[in-house]
């Protein structure tokens, strides 16, 4: 990244303290050009939980102060009960969140170095209150950039994927548990820090069992999803997203249901801003997003919107591994989405194992598609001389497929990226079509369409895209879950009839990949995908009927000319970095262990964040989280996972530090939840809390 020092307008810094309307006091941290309060600017809001005075402020002063010198304010906004703000944290995306929002941007309005003109900005949390207060109206918003976000809380976000319980469910609300555990600072609060801090102990609750009592779509999903009104949205919005990144789909959603002014950028990174993207390449997303900025909130004309509606990574082949620096492949783009240029091509499943292609056809359903040239596209795929027959094909998936698959949402990239899938084929019913003879690329959601059956009333499909290579190195593409008991609706689920058979589809993740000359395309289909998702209650058997099945990709022809007169992405710029002293390094494992002489098997992953100072505040702060996540063999009942966090914050004589343990199992009827937080001032324990919760399983 290149380090940017010197800027159009000088830059002043200051925290300082918001009220709402019923005397809550919210932190505030502002950069802005030291002449605004006679040059008034727009002001650019980012609205997060996650602790502007420290555990944000590495990324926070390498972007707002970077905005500010180019005629902006950038306003940080600690979340009622989390950081220096007053109140108490108790869940995610409450509508009290949002009344708040609504107030921060009518302060703002009326402060004297704003012009009235807001955008939002924000990555996964801020990225999803964005969109939220933007769907209320309010009329100081005129532009939001949206990361890494959702518009849709059940059907894609960290708690549920195709109506599978997700194990980052587990893993995030450990995160947050960790995080509303976090005191104020005293340098900030003064003395009722720690009054403070022991509402926020005692208050925030064990979010898990919440979100636990909310196995299906109902209202507590459908608050915060702004796809229930996409009309609701009438500024301009900027969806991004990275493939390793738990959320692509909803930038396609996105551009697909809005009506208002939007654009879509979707890279190769995973949970990170472009500029910080990992894996590589990562691009100038500040020199963009000013250009948006300044579109939207000044009036200049930067040709920002004159450009192409969506820009994508089109992903080159790459042996499989946990950790990427950089994925191989070119910037792409779309007029429109849906794209006239994608053709939805199918390959039918047979009893032989094989993806056999049929004719392309549009597909405006699938890939919204209209035209396109299908023998180009076609040839990629000989057909083969012989068709098999359509005999039934059966899969009962051990539980140790998923071992290998990373996480649901890659937060740091390196090591929680899918490794090789002949690790997982195993346990797995696989289809693959012949060594290709031309280059095929995809863009969008792949999607496959089954008839089955199964021999429980509860089970669950994992479906995954797979780019073999010559060597037989297996890389995953894309991947999919379904619980069959969600097949036509998440909102009134149904059980199944052992031995009905039913036909489902099963949309997996969008993605833009090439696979070349003599790679094979893989599907594979498997029921566990342990720990990525919770498994059903009980093994079950799975029929897949090949003749009537088949995988349905969104194949799209290069076209070399109009890549190559696309504009180039910046290089990545950032303000000066802060001042920061590394005291203990940082470590991460991601383990598997098979304990073959007691027939158990272990997911260890061990995030050691390390210690560090802030020197300008003069702050030493450490965290370290461990889960394990377990099942001894042929036992559904054993599957267990278990989290630890331990955090601590230290300033001279002041010293806090806090442990959080949860434990989650389950058998066929309930999941239980065993919880425990530990507080302490020095080395002296000054709370203590636990939980123990049973909830009955919801069809999952």
């Amino acid at each position: 990244m290149r380090i940017v020092t010197q800027y159009p307008r000088e830059v002043f810094e200051e925290e300082t303290w918001m009220h709402l309307a019923d005397g809550t006091r919210l932190a505030v941290r502002i950069w802005r050009p030291v002449d605004a309060d006679h040059d008034p600017v727009p002001a650019i809001l980012e609205y997060l939980p996650y602790r502007k005075r420290d555990l944000t402020a590495a990324r926070d002063v390498q972007t707002h102060p970077y905005w500010a010198g180019h005629g902006y304010a950038g306003v940080r906004v600690d979340i009622r009960g989390s950081g220096e703000s007053d109140g108490v944290l108790t869940d995610e995306y409450l509508q009290q969140e949002l009344d708040d929002g609504l107030e921060i941007l009518d302060w703002l309005e009326r402060q004297p170095w704003c012009t009235g003109e807001v955008g939002m900005v924000g990555i996964s949390w801020g990225g999803f209150n964005g969109l939220q207060i933007a769907a209320l109206r309010p009329p100081q918003l005129k532009a939001v950039i949206t990361l890494c976000s959702t518009d849709d809380r059940f059907a894609d976000d960290v708690h549920h994927m195709g109506g599978c319980l997700l194990g980052d469910n587990l893993s995030w609300a450990s995160t947050m548990f960790d995080g509303n555990a976090c005191p104020p600072d005293p340098a900030l609060v003064g003395e009722r820090w720690r009054e403070m801090w022991h509402q926020r102990l005692d208050g925030s609750g064990l979010w898990l069992a919440t979100w636990l009592e909310h196995q299906r779509r109902d209202d507590y999903w459908r608050h915060g999803s702004v796809c229930e009104d996409f009309a609701a949205i009438q500024c301009p919005v900027y969806a991004i997203s990275g493939w390793a990144d738990g959320y692509c789909n909803a930038v396609f959603r996105l551009l697909a249901g809005l009506s208002v002014p939007r654009k879509g950028l979707v890279g190769p990174w995973a949970h990170k801003y472009p500029h910080l993207g990992i894996p590589g390449p990562a691009v100038g997303f500040l020199q963009d997003a000013l250009r948006w900025w300044d579109h939207w909130l000044k009036g200049k004309d930067t040709g920002i919107m004159d450009e192409p509606m969506l820009r994508v990574w089109m992903q080159e082949s790459t042996p499989p591994s946990a950790r990427y620096e950089q994925r191989p492949g070119r910037w792409i783009a779309e007029p429109a989405w849906p794209s006239p240029n994608i053709v939805a091509t199918s390959f039918r499943l047979t009893a032989g194992h094989d993806l056999l292609p049929e004719a392309a056809r549009s597909n405006q359903a699938q890939a919204g598609t209209a035209g396109g040239d299908d023998a180009q596209v076609d040839k990629a795929l000989p057909e083969q001389a012989h068709r098999p027959d359509a005999s039934p094909l059966t899969i009962r998936s051990p539980l140790s497929v998923g071992l290998y698959a990373g996480k649901w949402c890659s937060y740091n990239a390196p090591p929680d990226l899918p490794h090789d899938q002949r690790d997982e084929d195993g346990g797995a019913l696989i289809f693959q079509t012949a060594r290709l003879e031309a280059p095929l690329e995809i863009c969008g959601q792949p999607v496959v369409e089954l008839d089955v059956s199964a021999d429980r009333p509860v089970a669950m499909l994992a479906l995954r895209l797979i780019d073999v290579a010559a060597d037989d190195k297996a890389t995953r593409v894309s991947y999919g879950l379904l619980n069959l008991t969600h097949r036509d609706s998440n909102e009134t689920p149904e059980p199944l009839t052992p031995g009905r058979r039913y036909r489902v589809r099963v949309q997996l993740k969008h993605i833009a990949q090439q696979f070349p000359v003599g790679h094979a395309v893989r599907l594979s289909l498997s029921t566990s995908y342990w720990p990525l998702a919770w498994p059903a209650p009980q093994p079950a058997r799975v029929t897949v009927y090949p003749a009537a099945s088949r995988l349905i990709m969104p194949m799209r022809a290069p076209r070399p000319d109009e890549e190559a007169a696309l504009p180039t992405f910046a290089e990545p710029e950032g303000a000066p970095p802060i001042a920061k002293t590394l005291i203990q390094p940082t470590q991460e494992h991601w383990r598997v262990i098979r304990d073959l002489a007691n027939d158990a098997t272990t997911l260890e992953v061990i995030n050691d964040e390390g210690t560090y100072r802030l020197d300008d505040i003069d702050m030493e702060i450490s965290a370290r989280v461990t889960e394990r996540y377990r099942y001894a063999y042929g036992s559904y009942d054993s599957a267990s996972g278990w989290t630890e966090w331990e955090r601590s914050f230290r300033r001279g004589d002041w010293q806090v530090r806090t442990l959080t343990r949860t434990l989650m199992t389950s058998d066929a009827d309930n999941f239980r939840l065993r919880a425990t937080l530990d507080a302490y001032e020095g080395d002296t324990r000054v709370f203590a809390k636990s939980w123990d919760e049973s909830i009955p399983r919801d069809l999952v």
